[in-house]
């Protein structure tokens, strides 16, 4: 079973530097197929960031032959294995903070607004 899809670019993106933004990634299969869109219309790079990566199936070889040239994620789940093109940030600082400030009593919502 094989299920087809078909994904439509709004925009330019010629000779753009262009960061994909998703809040977890799973198989990839979107997102890498995102990426090999912005490239077919003439993008310079893709990156991609995004907060949980679950990568589950085959996520791991999709990014490795994908267009994309980085997937920035947190630690929030750790990775099953390494990847030259997954960077890992770590959120631990961010918990520590909102922990110490729920424990003060203390408004947190200056983690979390940008």
């Amino acid at each position: 079973f094989h299920v087809r899809y078909h994904m439509e670019l709004i925009g330019d993106v010629t000779g753009k530097n262009v960061v994909l933004v998703d809040d977890m990634v799973d198989t990839a299969g979107t997102l890498t197929k995102a990426a090999d869109v912005m490239m077919e219309r003439g993008a310079k790079s893709v990156r991609a960031i995004c907060t949980h990566a679950i990568l589950s199936g085959q996520a791991y070889e999709r990014i490795e032959n994908s267009q994309l040239e980085e997937l920035i994620v947190t630690d929030s789940i750790p990775l099953r294995k390494e990847s030259k093109k997954i960077k890992v940030l770590t959120c631990a600082g961010l918990f520590a903070e909102v922990m110490t400030s729920v424990q003060n009593n203390e408004s947190i919502s200056s983690n979390f607004i940008m």
